[in-house]
């Protein structure tokens, strides 16, 4: 009997951890620059989040009903989107399953990308970029209003580690989590991947605007 007893502890334990495991990496994101989180988005605003409350949104296929938190916020400014305010942002109610958690109260503004919902509404997950805006440098609030949208074009390419190089022209070498171990280093805070006269596409650093011909651009 301890034998059986012990055993069915263990399996017990297994099924828990691998339970654990599998609500860890439910939610995985690769880390993407500034830039290409503009690029990737539907909306792009700055805005406060001033509530929260939990939805129903519909049915699995199983009837049970899906639940989202539904995040009420007041937009300050839209750097990318409709034509018209988002009120309402929606998310996952967990972290597991993508959920995004934010402060609530309105004292914070927050810089917020993702998917475009009907009638001022956008969805938003982990692997969006939610940033505080007073976070955010000179030149990424910069960035939003222009210069993130001249380089969509172009394609930034990570470099997780040596060996690595662009394949063509049109890529941009990102190199901060090789060389600062993090991924809001020095490119992510101050570069912008523009494209130039030639087509071809270089890393650029500065808050005044790039030359039309973006032949000073500052490789990192």
């Amino acid at each position: 009997m301890p034998f059986n007893v012990n055993g069915i502890l263990c399996t017990l334990a297994l099924l828990l951890l691998w339970r654990a495991e599998e609500l860890t990496e439910a939610c995985s994101c690769a880390p993407v620059h500034p830039q290409q989180a503009f690029c990737n988005a539907d909306v792009v605003i700055r805005a406060k989040v001033v509530g929260e409350r939990e939805v129903d949104t519909g049915n699995d296929i199983y009837g049970n009903p899906i639940k989202r938190i539904q995040y009420e916020v007041k937009q300050i400014k839209m750097f990318k989107g409709p034509n018209q305010d988002i009120d309402a942002i929606f998310t996952a109610p967990v972290s597991a399953v993508c959920g995004v958690t934010l402060d609530v109260t309105g004292k914070k503004e927050y810089l917020i990308s993702g998917k475009s919902e009907a009638n001022g509404r956008m969805h938003v997950t982990l692997c969006d970029y939610i940033m505080p805006w007073d976070s955010l440098s000179n030149t990424q609030k910069k960035g939003l209003t222009q210069r993130y949208q001249m380089g969509c074009d172009c394609k930034i390419v990570r470099c997780p580690s040596l060996p690595c190089e662009i394949s063509a022209p049109e890529e941009c070498l990102w190199t901060d989590m090789m060389i600062e171990k993090q991924v809001h280093g020095r490119q992510a805070n101050h570069y912008a991947c523009v494209k130039r006269a030639d087509g071809s596409c270089s890393w650029y650093r500065g808050i005044a605007s790039p030359k039309k011909e973006f032949l000073d651009a500052d490789d990192p």
